[in-house]
């Protein structure tokens, strides 16, 4: 495991009850470094939406068990937010509230010479995920998908 997985592991361990807590869902939890910034961001959601408020709540209760914690070695920026309309698919309830609807789909490499694939979700397991691409069943294996997503129709 590395130190960003570690990380990434033992904040969701603390993050996760202030989130139930509050009666949200913990989308993602993420260190990453951006612009020469480490961040730490956990990411909530709740029938309806996540508010400014219930960010800040999470967010103070948050840091409190951060700086009782410790154990991050750098300095970096924690955030809480909701993770928008366009977050990708990750974890089994992502695919399970996704079933049925409009996916985006981007591999690493062309298939069939060309990357980006919409159709609507119909299966997935650990390994694979299956759309429904205008008639046309595609199933891709999970390490060959870049980002998956839900597509936004305007």
């Amino acid at each position: 495991m590395s130190r960003r997985e570690e990380y990434e592991k033992r904040a969701e361990e603390l993050l996760a009850p202030i989130v139930e807590q509050n009666e949200f869902e913990l989308v993602d939890v993420e260190y990453v470094k951006e612009a020469g910034n480490w961040y730490l961001r956990g990411y909530i959601d709740k029938p309806g939406g996540i508010t400014v408020n219930d960010c800040e709540t999470v967010s103070r209760a948050f840091s409190d068990k951060l700086d009782e914690n410790d154990f991050i070695e750098d300095s970096y920026i924690m955030e809480i937010s909701s993770p928008g309309l366009d977050r990708p698919l990750k974890k089994e309830k992502d695919f399970q509230r996704n079933m049925g609807k409009l996916v985006e789909v981007r591999t690493y490499r062309p298939i069939e010479k060309q990357k980006e694939f919409c159709g609507i979700l119909t299966a997935f397991d650990s390994n694979s995920v299956t759309i429904d691409e205008d008639g046309t069943e595609r199933t891709f294996e999970k390490k060959d998908i870049a980002l998956i997503r839900q597509a936004i129709e305007f």
